[in-house]
């Protein structure tokens, strides 16, 4: 990929090596490109880095994220500022987040003592913040120094964006966010379905394969999942059920699955290609305490599978109404379980014309966004 030199630098700064949904809008955006601007990566050495060599994106590999420290991570910075000079720093998850407010800061300051100083316009993009503070910060108390720092860093930040509508809600009532633009996690959908379909296997007659694509984690409602595809057995007898990721839940589940007498028709098959998966599957369920944007749920949709998903977050504005299931925390268990039994049990395939926001309106509603605060 060609660099143009003369274009103003969007640094994009990624905490975390792993291939995640960040990472992913990372490298979607590497692949379309920024128009009227140069992107470059700043992240640490990973699946990411590898994946944006692979498209010929900028990438600057360096001691970045909380692997390698607050103190690192802020020199890591500057030195990449001074380098590149860049118009944005566009930071990503909350410990990037913060990095590039006080990095940033600290250089105004820097500024009025001596000349030279190059300083950047900070923008984020929040990705993933719950209605539920345990969800992500696990104590009360560690929600509480989590809320106060990021009000104090938003005082320093420039824009704001966020994936979801509900996220940019989140935003507001929780750090007194104004002025978020949403901007939605982009999607060919036309690639995805003709990937999934390259890679379509028929189920048997009569056959229902289920599908969950997640972190074996609590948040996950796995357990519901369990109880509630033992239901659906009892109608659909050759019905499967494939829980593809890891997690601290896996040998709870399996023992809860042998409870069930569903040893035979459970399986844990550990990472899995999630085209390949749905491609083997008719019907995704997913059961999050909370979601933002989800790719798993674009992808699912853009492939025609049928879905079953919590009215969390940002599904409602992925799926319709029939393709939902109340929050789990607003149902007891077995009233939970036999809910998403019911939906599981009744509901069809996605339309095969599902539209949404693609890849290359997502990089321009961001540049809408860099253009809008340049005005203010």
């Amino acid at each position: 990929m060609a660099v143009n030199s003369d274009l103003p630098v969007a640094l994009h700064c990624v905490p975390v090596p792993d291939f995640g949904g960040v990472a992913r809008h990372i490298s979607d955006l590497a692949e379309v490109g920024l128009p009227g601007y140069r992107l470059v990566v700043l992240c640490p050495p990973g699946e990411l880095s590898v994946r944006l060599k692979e498209l010929g994106a900028e990438v600057r590999q360096a001691d970045f994220g909380p692997a390698a420290g607050f103190s690192t991570s802020r020199a890591t910075l500057n030195t990449v500022i001074d380098e590149l000079k860049p118009a944005i720093v566009h930071s990503h998850l909350a410990y990037a987040d913060v990095v590039a407010a006080a990095t940033v800061n600290l250089r105004k300051v820097n500024k009025i003592l001596r000349r030279g100083t190059h300083i950047p316009r900070v923008f984020t993009t929040e990705h993933g913040i719950a209605g539920e503070d345990a969800v992500y910060h696990g104590t009360s108390w560690r929600s509480r120094v989590m809320e106060l720092v990021h009000r104090v860093r938003l005082w320093g930040t420039d824009g704001l964006l966020a994936v979801s509508q509900s996220t940019a809600d989140q935003m507001k009532g929780k750090w007194g966010a104004r002025g978020v633009a949403v901007v939605y996690n982009g999607l060919d959908t036309a690639r995805v379905a003709s990937a999934v379909e390259s890679c379509r296997v028929q189920p048997a007659p009569g056959a229902l394969r289920v599908l969950s694509l997640s972190r074996l984690a609590p948040e996950k409602g796995l357990d519901v999942l369990v109880e509630a595809f033992a239901a659906v057995r009892q109608e659909i007898p050759g019905a499967t059920l494939e829980i593809a990721g890891s997690g601290q839940l896996k040998e709870d589940l399996q023992k809860q699955v042998a409870e069930l007498g569903l040893l035979g028709s459970v399986s844990f098959p550990g990472f899995v290609d999630p085209i390949e998966a749905m491609g083997r599957s008719d019907l995704l369920v997913q059961l999050s305490v909370w979601e933002n944007c989800s790719y798993t749920l674009l992808d699912a949709k853009a492939a025609g599978l049928a879905l079953v998903a919590t009215a969390v977050g940002g599904n409602p504005e992925i799926l319709d109404g029939k393709e939902l299931v109340p929050s789990l925390n607003q149902m007891n268990r077995q009233v939970a379980a036999r809910t998403v039994a019911q939906r599981m049990v009744q509901t069809t395939g996605a339309q095969k014309d599902f539209e949404w926001t693609s890849i290359s309106r997502m990089a321009e509603g961001i540049v809408s966004s860099y253009n809008k605060g340049r005005e203010l």
